[in-house]
């Protein structure tokens, strides 16, 4: 089964689709953190967040591993070493967007979110552009999002968790510019898949929607079973 769950920043795509990956036993990957390391290596390097070619030199060159701890969850590894509490920083929040508008960027990292699709037997996938150009034909696509004010409220209570203290009305700043360059951008901007289920968070907890969710697997899923029974019968199998 593949799952794709697309969706603004600040919407809870992350700790929604890591949660039903876990309770579904499937595999989960999180397309953003690859975005954000790369973003945090081109940082390192002093290299031009503009510069396409080098950036996709990056994603060639460097060894980018998400890995899962029990207790931890998911980790981040480049190189060897675990950077997953650097790609969450002010820092890379206010350059990942840029990154990620990078064509041939985006071309290396789509091909290799395909390839880890295609070894995985289940995944529950999350980003931007997963249902519209990573996995257009999976199994059930999502599409979450929430007011521009609940997500920035969401991101201010997370940095400040942190220990990262912003000003809210920065961070809200922040979250719309990234809407803007997200839905903008040339290649696989931010969109709806035609056969996406939209989810409206604004006004549901974080477990509401996570039920919402597999609940709709649940029932697609008993559906889909029904039909194949019905063709086995019809068929004489």
């Amino acid at each position: 089964m593949q799952i794709a769950i697309d969706g603004p920043a600040g919407a809870g795509k992350s700790s929604v689709a890591k949660e039903v990956a876990r309770r579904l036993g499937l595999k989960y990957l999180d397309t953003g953190a690859m975005y954000r390391s790369i973003t945090l290596k081109a940082l390192r390097e002093g290299i031009c967040l503009h510069n396409g070619t080098l950036l996709a030199e990056i994603a060639r060159k460097c060894n980018l591993e998400i890995g899962y701890d029990e207790i931890l969850g998911n980790r981040i590894f480049l190189d060897g070493k675990d950077i997953t509490p650097e790609i969450r920083s002010p820092e890379i929040n206010k350059h990942v967007s840029i990154v990620s508008k990078s064509p041939e960027l985006r071309h290396e990292l789509v091909l290799l979110q395909k390839r880890v699709a295609k070894k995985s037997s289940g995944i529950v996938m999350e980003g931007r552009d997963i249902g519209t150009k990573v996995l257009e034909n999976a199994n059930i696509k999502f599409y979450i999002f929430a007011s521009l004010e609940e997500r920035s409220r969401r991101r201010w209570k997370e940095m400040k968790a942190a220990g990262v203290v912003l000003p809210f009305n920065d961070v809200m700043k922040e979250i719309a510019m990234r809407d803007s360059i997200d839905e903008k951008r040339d290649v696989s901007p931010l969109t709806i898949a035609r056969d996406a289920v939209v989810i409206d968070t604004t006004h549901y907890s974080q477990e509401e929607v996570i039920e919402k969710i597999l609940n709709f697997i649940k029932d697609k899923s008993s559906k889909f079973d029904t039909r194949c029974l019905k063709n086995r019968t019809t068929d004489g199998v």
